[in-house]
């Protein structure tokens, strides 16, 4: 795969994804394991949760992993300036008829029913982390945690991730010590 079909490929991707980082990996997941199987569907998962964790936007992270992956450190620079490219000039353009947008029911319409299709496609990804995670008894408890920390205590999306990474990382080398011990 040469560089330009790199790029073009993330120009195209670019220019459906409404929502960002959240409705990526689906997106992604038909482009690159079910119709090209470029990436296995077990990395892009990995790539989608690294993503997430890393400063920047999810979406472009996520495209830099998987140009890296086919094509180096040129194949990330041109797979993020090709998902970025449709939505940049998109927000110039937008940005000069603003006001009539707002106010114009049929955009409005638009609006309503992309927002809707977000929701399905933010659905999905919460299925696909779902299953290919491994359900034991500390990730129900991690899971049933954060849930709490987020919707009961208000805590902070960041400071959450924050914690349950720390804690995370915490139970994985009490259980590798634990193991070694036996």
């Amino acid at each position: 795969m040469s560089l330009i079909r790199l790029f073009l490929i993330f120009v195209k991707i670019g220019a459906i994804l409404l929502g960002g980082g959240y409705v990526i990996l689906p997106i992604m997941q038909y482009e690159f394991a079910q119709k090209r199987k470029l990436v296995p569907s077990d990395d892009l998962i990995d790539y989608y949760t690294i993503s997430q964790s890393l400063p920047g936007i999810v979406a472009a992270n996520m495209t830099m992993f998987i140009g890296y992956r086919l094509k180096g450190k040129l194949g990330a620079i041109a797979a993020m300036f090709g998902v970025i490219f449709v939505p940049f000039w998109t927000i110039v353009l937008l940005a000069f008829i603003l006001d009539n947008l707002v106010t114009n029911r049929y955009i409005q319409g638009v609006l309503w029913a992309v927002g809707v299709a977000i929701i399905a496609l933010i659905l999905l990804t919460v299925r696909e982390m779902w299953q290919k995670s491994r359900h034991t008894l500390f990730f129900y408890l991690f899971f049933l945690l954060s849930l709490i920390a987020l919707l009961i205590f208000k805590l902070s999306p960041i400071n959450t991730i924050l914690i349950f990474s720390v804690a995370g990382v915490l139970t994985k080398m009490v259980q590798r010590k634990t193991r070694r011990e036996e």
